[in-house]
């Protein structure tokens, strides 16, 4: 307690404990004692709110409970089981305690577990290099030395030693030894002689406890000896004294313990005795530990769980013989030494005695062992050798020892080292042996090279004696995580096959090694006989191999017996069956996991449902509603008497139900378990992707009503695609159901093989869902092939020629070759030289990642600039980060070099008009250009593009292919229509149908060039290595070490890329990598090769703390969320090999061009925020990861690891080395597109968006493969029937969206304002849905801010693991609420994250900056948008609230702070200085002049914060605007308001607005409106991009109203950056009677 209250202090900081930090873990050796200390340490530590529990084979803990739980109290094994996983780290990394009780233990047959876990712990403190205190509590030990040598203990302040003297209680001892060789005899000289002593005891007026060795002994001993007493006429001394004093307490403890349902302990109460075990309930042991310890019950019998688990003292203690049955030996066996203690302890009351007494009665054979135990005390030695094997394949599992060398170094952390060296003899040893091998390290090579045999011959490891390496199998893993034994595994491999029913299986898992001590006893085989009787009912798996006569049918027959809650009879029998049971739930596991990987499909289904038989306690022709609590047996006897199965209840109502079992009102009660009882409905979607290859898209679907209790926050099941005969395994996927998503459909996309020879043998795949938990939860539907149309067969590739590389020359322009640093074009750029630049083919290109595509690009280019230099470049890149590298290499190359101009058009740059037109070189993104060119005839700069490069082309295929497909089908359009050909060049890697996609592009023979993957200048050598587990961040983690080992042994000089999924993951493998290269005993050269000095230098320039702490080791992270210097200074290190390893997330892959020697691949999975799952990386991703292996200038190879989940090892091992087929994805989002041709005037009918249709790719592969588009057949009228239905619906929604409308010929369409404000802003037709229903009259700020969170731009926004207790925190300190039970929401995030922008907090999380600036970038054209709908809509108050929020988004400031905030350093106590001196807005600081605010900012500020304010003052923007507008006008006329604006300010054309809280410079932009404050209503507006101009003007026109009579309207002119500098202008006119021609023009200029 004293070491737990010392951690615990270590993390109280500033009054609060942080409790997230720390975990202490205390190891008891009973599942009694843990559940005694649990209860103790919970009461005692309970005001510190700290929470202790249990976790053992009783008690499980969730992950959650783990998580908030700070004291877990386990066993060895349980604890063994936890850390040999490597999916909890996150657990064990942050143990900070580890106690460990009763450790002389390790003289035991358990001592090896831990060994293990102290070795474990010393290890992971070594490797982790974070401290882990271990404290050892033992009785007195002869060699406490030794295991304090074991511990790493400080023997002169951290070893405490206390002999026998040191007990608070002197014990006196006796040893009493029976001579009677007749057992019963023997057993009668044992009662007599207890009988004496307890009577002695109490005649002393003692309590006396009475240990014996089974459950049924207990009460029959305290029988006994009431009988001897009865006969000895003693018996009175046993009652209790009924003083006046205690008669009341003791007639109410009598009351309580007649309520016992128990009938001994009432009988034996009265008597003054008492009887206790593990076998009674739970309140009665409590009666009985109450009573004894208030002295009403005198003589307790119990067994020895009472001394281990419950402290409950007594002054004399008795042992009543010393033969203990053990089940796990199968037979009687001596009361351990640990036990004798134990019981020993218990004697002698601190408080209230002054010595104890301690008898043991045992035969006298024994006693001298237990004199020789007890006084003298033997050493206690190691048992580790006999369990090495199994602990070995748990740490190769682990990871944590992968050769003969690691594993050597691991024994030297045992007990079994210590020992070895201090009694060699004991251990096959001499102490010559010692002599010459100080450390043994011979002994241990033999130790462990002997057991990696074993290991090796059980098939659980691949063990290569001559390297040395351990390689861990699926077997090896199946038996490390459920703790199987690897005699058995041996069991297993030879006798399981896929034809074994229930019976060979049962009794297959009863010959395992775990009941190898499980025996026969004569004087049981009446009772098997009984149990294993077909008529008695208790088995029903025959035939029962080995039958009654062998102890594997003894085991087969007790498991059965459990499954029919069989009363059983003999104690051994009971104890024997406990046992069975106990092991028998974690064998089938572990087989059912070895027939899974196995692909066996029958043998998986059918012990899958064994393991749950035996963890449900039911058979599984039982009526599965016996899962379910709270049914009477008599309803689940008639229910199972009548034969209806589920589903036929199912279809029955509550009433049928009622009738049924013949009580009406249980009707309701069934029917209610009934529907919560789980089923899936399972929709299943085939997609050829080659003509061996279908892809599956299964939708799955909650189909039961979800119950917190019965089911958790989680369902799992098992998913398999199996084979007509349900024989073979294609593909295994375990779900897990959530209840938060549980009223969505769900996706699950894989991919399975197929072949010909199937599809002519009309043979089907059989879909096969079965739950992990639930017995006859299952369902099966089939996948037929019936309309299955496999794709055409591809063309063969383009062969690379054996031509003469080309030199530079050849270009024939002095300017033109300079731009090369090469003299020499590669053997691909020369073959297509003379088509690139004597020719204006159309090209594709396809060849791999790193073979010079880029290059090709560039001659294609100066053959434009050559022949036709007025016209320009469009360079299309899928990838914001890849446009920047071209801008970066193509700005010297062109741009300094030829004089060309190039400018980059993204998210994040945007150009003027001006700067567009005069370019040459156009780069940007697919939905940049989209936006662009959807209203090409209105400008220029579009039409005169004269070529578009495609970089990625292949990436039509993904998701945002479709843009890339609409941009190439509008270019293409544009050519056609201003007969002005575009050459377009596409880049691809290698592909599959590379002709389709020539034939869509318009490429003849003589422009298509699809090379093998295999052609690349540095030849590829890839590896992939498959890794098994259910969860993904476990996994991730197992795949560290063998990185680290790949870059030993495959790139221990050269630069090594490392790719994973996430920001996250780059920091955890770098902090692995480092830890594991610190504890290498061989060491490696330091992976930083700067200076000290120099990495001094740029150690202090980098920002981001993590990455400063890796690059300090010479690993470089990088990931979207570093800032660009950041990015700069890795990228510049590693390109010049300072630093030798960078580990990124795969955008690096596209964006820079960073090659590598070995690139390692660490998972091929990304979180998906909008499914809540992880999903595959692109095959393109993974391609273009690998392409990065091998730097051209420096390899003759390069090497690639791939490191993926085991199950997809050969789905990659397929696609990596043959092209992959791209498919268009336009028809998925068609809806946006076709809006956008229909504002552009491109589409006008129904027949003009067919037309359109047959312009893109997706018509191409309609043709080519139509089974993926769900077509049966290619004929013309299934095509065109396709393509109608396509474009109807697709219309149909634009028009529900209001979008569009259909005419009444039902073929025209005509934009609506919807529309064109979609196709504008570039939004989703179905956010202008939301807008539609969502924007009214009059709205408050908060609901505006609901509409723009609600958007679907923002489902994208990533919520990760953990991130809604993140968001729930935040909700707590932002002002407006947000729905608490939309945490893991993506809406909710956005709402939040603006939230936060507003009120100005700072977010710790990198990602959450990194996602607000996502937010905020979006943030401004969807707002633009609502201005507009509600500038449409005529809603003024809402515009005008609309336009706040844009203010307030861009400088991050909620409109009711004071707008002076705006400018820098100044906070809210300026701001109350500043009002004493009269100045409460920016309006009024811009109009004051400079001067003389900077003297009033010098009273209160600093030199410097008043230098920077006075910085920012000028910028802003300082106008003067004049209204003119007609006093009097005719009713219903068209009126003509006039604005002038004069700048009295600088213009910011140059710098953008002031907005250092806006992620990207913003132009200032205006609004002026014109309002009717009276009824709500807007009249007019007009935008103005900028008023940057000295002098600028703007004109409003509306209707004037058609009644006569004095009007008042309001213009406003509003800047959309900063609060507080809105004007506000009377518009005051009176309407007269339109025949009245006279109109007054009067101007009116009010500068309100």
């Amino acid at each position: 307690m004293m070491t737990i209250l010392r951690e615990v202090g270590l993390h109280y900081s500033n009054g609060r404990l942080h409790r997230e930090h720390f975990k202490i873990v205390y190891v008891a050796p009973m599942k009694a004692l843990a559940a005694e200390v649990t209860e103790k340490f919970s009461r005692r530590l309970s005001p510190l709110g700290i929470i202790c529990k249990e976790l053992t084979g009783d008690m499980q803990l969730t992950k959650k409970e783990l998580t908030e739980t700070q004291i877990i109290v386990t066993t060895p094994e349980k604890w063994d089981v936890i850390t040999r996983k490597s999916g909890d780290v996150a657990l064990t990394s942050m143990v900070r305690l580890l106690i460990i009780d009763e450790v002389h233990l390790l003289n035991e047959d358990r001592g090896p577990v831990i060994e293990v876990l102290v070795a474990r712990t010393l290890r992971q403190v070594e490797s982790s290099q974070s401290m882990i205190r271990i404290v050892g509590l033992s009785a007195t030990l002869p060699n406490y030395k030794d295991i304090a040598s074991f511990l790493k203990v400080n023997l002169q302040t951290g070893l405490f030693y206390f002999d026998a003297s040191y007990r608070p209680v002197p014990l006196d001892q006796q040893f009493i030894g029976v001579k009677e060789k007749n057992a019963m005899r023997a057993r009668s000289v044992m009662n007599d002689i207890c009988y004496e002593k307890v009577l002695e005891s109490i005649k002393a007026g003692n309590q006396v406890m009475v240990f014996v060795h089974s459950r049924k002994d207990t009460a029959k001993t305290a029988q006994q000896i009431i009988d001897i007493a009865r006969a000895n006429n003693t018996l009175s001394r046993f009652e209790q004294d009924k003083t006046v004093s205690d008669r009341d307490s003791y007639a109410q403890a009598t009351k309580e313990v007649q309520k016992s349902r128990n009938k001994e302990v009432k009988e034996l109460f009265s008597r003054g005795f008492g009887c206790h075990h593990a076998g009674m309930l739970r309140s009665d042991r409590n009666l009985v530990e109450k009573y004894f310890s208030e002295g009403y019950i005198k003589v307790l019998c119990c067994t020895a769980t009472l001394a281990w688990g419950v402290n409950l003292p007594a002054h004399t203690v008795v042992i009543k013989g010393t033969q203990v049955y053990d089940s796990k030996a199968g037979n009687f066996v001596d009361l351990g030494m640990l036990d004798v203690m134990q019981i020993f302890g218990r004697a002698g009351r601190p408080q209230f005695d002054t010595s104890g007494e301690g008898i043991i009665i045992t035969t006298d054979d024994k006693l001298n062992r237990y004199l020789a135990l007890l006084n003298q005390q033997m050493p206690i030695e190691s048992q580790f050798v006999n369990a090495l094997p199994d602990h070995l394949n748990a740490e190769i599992v682990l990871g944590t020892v992968t050769n003969v060398r690691e594993a050597i170094l691991w024994l030297s952390y045992t007990y079994l080292h210590v020992r070895m060296k201090k009694n060699p003899l004991n251990y096959g040893l001499t102490f010559d042996d010692l002599l010459y091998d100080e450390e043994l390290d011979q002994k241990r090579r033999e130790f462990i090279t002997i057991a990696a045999r074993t290991l090796d011959s059980c098939r659980m490891i691949r063990f290569e004696e001559a390297t040395g390496s351990f390689y861990s199998t699926d077997l090896g893993r199946v038996a490390s995580h459920y703790y199987i034994n690897h005699a058995s595994i041996d069991t297993f491999n030879e006798k399981l096959n896929d034809s074994m029913m229930d019976a060979e299986i049962l009794g297959m898992a009863s010959q395992s090694q775990e009941f190898q001590n499980i025996m026969i006893r004569e004087e049981e085989l009446p009772e098997l006989e009984k149990l294993a009787n077909p008529d008695n009912g208790y088995c029903r798996i025959f035939p029962i191999q080995g039958g009654v006569e062998n102890a594997y049918g003894k085991v087969n027959i007790l498991l059965q017996a459990y499954l029919s809650y069989a009363s059983i009879d003999g104690f051994a029998l009971v104890s024997d069956s406990a046992y069975v049971v106990q092991n028998a739930g974690r064998i089938l596991r572990g087989l059912f996991e070895m027939a899974n990987k196995k692909g066996q499909a029958g043998m998986a289904d059918r012990l899958l449902t064994l393991c749950k038989m035996v963890e449900r306690r039911l058979w599984k022709d039982q009526n599965p509603l016996r899962q379910m609590p709270n049914i009477p047996s008599d309803t689940m006897y008639k229910l199972e008497s009548r034969r209806q199965s589920l589903d036929d209840l199912r279809e029955m109502s509550a009433s049928e139900i009622g009738q049924l079992v013949n009580v009406p009102r249980l009707g309701v009660t069934v029917k209610k378990y009934i529907e919560q009882f789980p089923t899936i409905g399972i929709e299943s979607n085939i997609q050829p992707i080659t003509r061996t290859i279908l892809r599956v898209t299964l939708t799955l679907t909650c189909e039961f009503v979800w119950n917190d209790r019965l089911h958790g926050n989680v369902e799992p099941w098992w998913i398999w695609v199996t084979d007509a005969d349900n024989t073979f395994i294609h593909h295994t996927e375990y779900y897990l159901m959530h209840k938060l998503s549980k009223d969505e459909p769900q996706k699950v996309v894989f991919t399975i093989p197929i072949s010909e020879s199937l599809l002519e043998s009309r043979q089907e795949y059989i879909i096969h869902a079965s739950s992990d938990r639930w017995l006859g939860a299952e369902t099966t539907v089939l996948i037929p092939f019936k309309h299955l149309v496999l794709p055409h067969q591809h063309p063969p590739h383009t062969e690379l020629l054996n031509l003469q590389p080309l030199p530079i020359t050849a270009l024939q322009n002095k300017k033109f070759e300079s731009i090369f640093r090469m003299e020499h074009f590669n053997p691909i750029q020369t073959q297509l030289f003379h088509v690139l630049y004597h020719t204006d083919n159309n090209i594709l290109l396809g060849a791999p990642t790193g073979s010079g595509k880029t290059i090709v690009a560039e001659i294609a280019m100066l053959k434009l600039f050559r022949d036709s230099p007025q016209q320009k470049v469009v360079y299309v890149g899928p990838l914001k980060a890849l446009v920047r590298e071209r801008l970066k290499d193509w700005s010297h190359k062109f741009g300094k070099l030829l004089g060309k101009k190039v400018i980059e058009l993204t998210g994040d740059y945007t150009p003027n008009v001006r700067a567009l037109q005069e370019a040459d070189i156009v780069l940007t993104t697919p939905e940049k250009w989209d936006g662009i060119s959807r209203n090409w005839q209105s400008r220029s700069y579009v039409k005169g593009v004269g070529m578009v490069v495609l970089d990625e082309v292949h990436l039509l295929g993904e998701e945002r292919g479709p843009i890339l497909e609409v941009i190439v089908s509008r270019m293409r359009y544009i050519s056609s229509q201003t007969d002005s050909p575009i050459r377009i060049v596409g880049l691809s890697t290698a592909m599959a149908n590379a002709r389709d996609l020539a034939d869509w592009l318009g490429i003849d023979r003589l422009g298509l060039y699809n090379f093998r993957p295999s052609v690349r200048p540095v030849p590829l050598e890839a590896h992939i290595q498959g890794y098994p587990g259910k969860h993904y961040c476990p996994r991730m983690a197992t795949m560290n070490r063998p990185a680290y080992a790949c870059i030993k042994s495959m790139s221990p000089e050269k630069p090594t890329l490392i790719f994973v999924s996430s920001r996250r993951q780059t920091r955890l493998t770098a902090l692995d990598l480092i830890t594991f290269s610190s504890t290498d005993e061989n060491g490696h050269k330091s992976w930083n090769r700067m200076e000290p000095a120099e990495s001094e230098n740029i150690l202090r320039k980098i920002k981001d703390p993590n990455l400063r702490h890796t690059l300090s080791y010479g690993i470089g992270l990088h990931h979207a969320g570093l800032n660009e210097d950041d990015k700069d200074i890795i990228e510049d290190l590693f390109s010049k090999e300072k630093i030798q390893i960078l580990i990124s997330t795969s955008t690096l892959a596209w964006g820079v061009n960073l090659p590598a020697h070995l690139v390692v691949i660490k998972g091929t999975e990304f979180y998906d925020a909008k499914t809540k799952r992880y999903v595959d990386f692109p095959i393109t991703d993974v391609l273009q990861m690998m392409g990065r292996a091998g730097r051209p200038q420096f390899d003759t190879l390069g090497k690639a690891v791939i490191m993926v989940e085991s199950s997809k090892k050969n789905f990659y091992k397929k696609f990596l080395y043959e092209p992959f087929p791209v498919e268009s994805n336009l028809h998925h989002v068609l809806h946006d597109h076709f809006n956008a041709e229909i504002i552009s005037g491109t589409i006008s009918s129904k027949q003009d968006a067919i037309d359109y249709l047959t312009w893109t790719f997706l018509f191409r592969r309609l043709l080519m493969n139509p089974t993926y588009y769900e077509l049966e057949d290619t004929s013309h009228e299934t095509i065109n029937q396709y393509l109608s239905d396509m474009v109807d619906s697709t219309l149909e929604d634009l028009e529900n969206a209001e979008c569009i409308e259909i005419e009444d010929d039902g073929m025209s369409v005509v934009p609506k304002t919807l529309g064109r404000i979609a196709s504008y802003y570039y939004l989703k037709f179905s956010t202008c849905q939301v807008f539609a229903s969502g924007l009214v009259e009059d709205m408050e700020l908060k609901d505006i801010l609901e509409v723009l969170c609600n958007v679907p731009e923002y489902e994208e926004l990533p919520v990760r693991h953990g991130e809604d207790q993140t968001n729930s925190q935040l909700a707590a300190r932002v002002p407006w609420e947000v729905d608490s039970r939309t945490m893991d929401s993506p809406h909710t995030k956005t709402n939040l994250l603006l939230q936060s922008h507003f009120s100005r907090i700072f977010h710790e999380n990198s990602d959450y900056v990194t996602d607000t600036k996502s937010v905020l970038d979006q943030s401004i054209r969807i707002l633009q948008a609502m201005v507009d709908v509600c500038a449409d809509a005529g809603y003024l108050w809402t515009t005008l609230k609309t336009m706040h929020l844009l203010q307030m988004v861009l400088q991050g400031l909620w409109f009711e702070d004071s707008n002076l905030k705006t400018l820098p350093g100044i906070d809210d106590q300026t701001v109350f200085k500043l009002k004493n001196d009269g100045i409460e807005t920016l309006g009024q600081v811009v109009g004051m002049g400079e001067k003389k605010f900077s003297e009033i900012l010098k009273k209160h500020m600093k030199q410097r914060d008043v230098e920077k304010v006075m910085k920012v003052v000028p910028m802003l923007p300082s106008i003067d605007v004049v209204v003119k507008c007609p006093t009097k006008i005719s009713a219903g006329s068209e009126v003509t308001v006039k604005i002038e604006i004069f700048r009295l300010s600088k213009s910011s054309a140059a710098t953008g607005c002031y907005a250092p809280r806006y992620p990207k410079k913003k132009d200032e932009g205006y609004w002026c409106l014109i309002g009717d404050e009276e009824t709500g209503e807007m009249i007019a507006l007009c935008r103005l991009r900028s008023a940057n101009d000295k002098k600028s003007g703007a004109t409003l026109i509306f209707d004037a109203p058609d009644m006569e009579g004095k009007y008042r309207y309001t213009l406003y002119f509003m800047c959309d950056c900063y609060l507080g500098l809105d004007q506000q202008y009377d518009l005051n006119f009176e309407v007269t009677a339109a025949e009245d021609d006279e109109v007054l023009s009067g101007e009116e200029e009010d500068d309100e």
